[in-house]
């Protein structure tokens, strides 16, 4: 592929288009990047540095107005490695014990996602314990217009690529335990544009808005609205006809067999890739993958003067369709990262494009990247930054994984 783009948001915008449109949701001419996140090293030690833990435990729910809300906003930053968990988790110490507690119980609830989806794999898009609560059906779109409440919630995540917790919750359960819709393809929806978006996340948090993953799905009503976004209800073309005005009579779904490896990891070693690093020979290049592009790659950090290459892999884009924020996003960050050292950049499919030569590579806790690396010269392997390294027990709800891998009273009473 051609150069990089320039550090420089409107060169990332007509690179992607140029260069990756064509696999883009919305085609080449309709490539945009995020109004709010910017991609890159420089990026996100912005947003951590500026990110105040005070008043999260109060604030991270509220959606309006905007100068209310406490989410951290950290969320794209964190997925693909620019802050890795442990860092993230270290520098909110000191702050209020309440706050504090509550920020590290999401950024655990994160890192159980991952756990999940390493141990159970594409068996994510399936339900974990249960069928989800499927509502009765809704006529038209589950996303109204005419509703001010999803209205909101759809251009933002148009324009931003991004969501507060509130209204993704809000999004999982109009979808399905209110409109009666496949929770699959609005996750999927929903994947495509989130910047943030990852199927551990993602998919674990819509198993658990619907009630595929506990039993208890998010019932999206009114109140919320009212409560997390005030004044949004008096603006709505439906105030006086509110179709979502009371709770929605969704119930329990059937349970269905765990997927394997919930109730118990038969292997964590596996689940939590190595524990040092591996050396077999000297690598030529460092290969980055989505999932850590940051400088603190442990791969990056240990071979500086090393070529690191990503490859966006063409199959997986054009079945995934992602929207063009994710791919500017992206591009951002390795172009931030080539401003520092050598970085290459090529399309097609990992393993013809890094076919032959030695890389190194930190270890990815996703199915495809064990698929990937096994076609691949590996020669040197670096164990994943995790926040609690995998150990086996159950993972059927984030309480029972809590028990096992430890983590703040606030957590384990989620």
């Amino acid at each position: 592929m051609p150069r990089l783009p320039a550090p420089d948001l409107d060169d990332a915008v007509a690179w992607v288009a140029a260069h990756l449109g064509d696999l883009a949701l919305e085609g080449p001419e309709g490539v945009a990047a995020s109004r709010r996140f910017t991609g890159g090293q420089a990026a996100a030690d912005e947003a951590a540095a500026a990110f105040d833990v005070r008043g999260y435990a109060s604030r991270r729910s509220e959606v309006l107005p905007v100068e209310d809300r406490g989410a951290s906003g950290l969320s794209p930053f964190i997925r693909h490695g620019l802050l890795p968990l442990p860092r993230v988790w270290d520098a909110v110490q000191g702050g209020p014990a309440r706050d504090v507690a509550k920020f590290r119980d999401e950024l655990l609830w994160q890192e159980y996602a991952r756990h999940v989806y390493a141990r159970v794999g594409r068996r994510i898009a399936q339900p974990l314990r249960r069928e989800p609560a499927v509502g009765q059906g809704w006529e038209g779109e589950p996303y109204r217009e005419d509703m001010a409440c999803m209205s909101a919630v759809r251009h933002e995540l148009v324009d931003d690529g991004w969501l507060v917790n509130q209204t993704r919750l809000w999004a999982a359960s109009q979808w399905t335990v209110r409109a009666g819709r496949d929770w699959r393809e609005g996750e999927r929806a929903l994947y495509r544009h989130l910047v943030d978006g990852s199927p551990a996340a993602n998919g674990v948090g819509w198993q658990w808005a619907v009630g595929a993953g506990t039993g208890k799905p998010y019932g999206f009503s009114r109140w919320q609205v009212e409560r997390r976004a005030p004044g949004l209800c008096a603006s709505c073309p439906l105030r006086r006809a509110c179709p979502v005005q009371d709770f929605p009579p969704a119930q329990t779904g059937a349970q269905v067999p765990a997927a394997p490896g919930l109730a118990a990891d038969p292997d964590p070693q596996t689940t939590a890739g190595p524990l040092t690093v591996e050396i077999t020979a000297e690598p030529e290049a460092v290969w980055l993958t989505a999932e850590s592009l940051g400088d603190a790659d442990p791969a990056l950090a240990v071979h500086p003067d090393l070529p690191a290459v990503f490859v966006f892999d063409e199959p997986l884009l054009r079945g995934l369709r992602l929207s063009g924020k994710r791919l500017v996003f992206l591009a951002e960050c390795l172009a931030d990262l080539a401003a520092r050292r050598p970085v290459e950049v090529r399309r097609g499919t990992v393993g013809e494009q890094l076919a032959g030569g030695p890389v190194a590579v930190t270890w990815a806790p996703v199915p495809g990247f064990r698929t990937r690396s096994a076609r691949l010269d590996v020669v040197e392997r670096h164990p994943w930054p995790w926040l609690r390294r995998p150990a086996g027990g159950s993972a059927r709800s984030f309480t029972a994984w809590i028990d096992r891998h430890g983590g703040s009273p606030a957590a384990r009473r989620r």
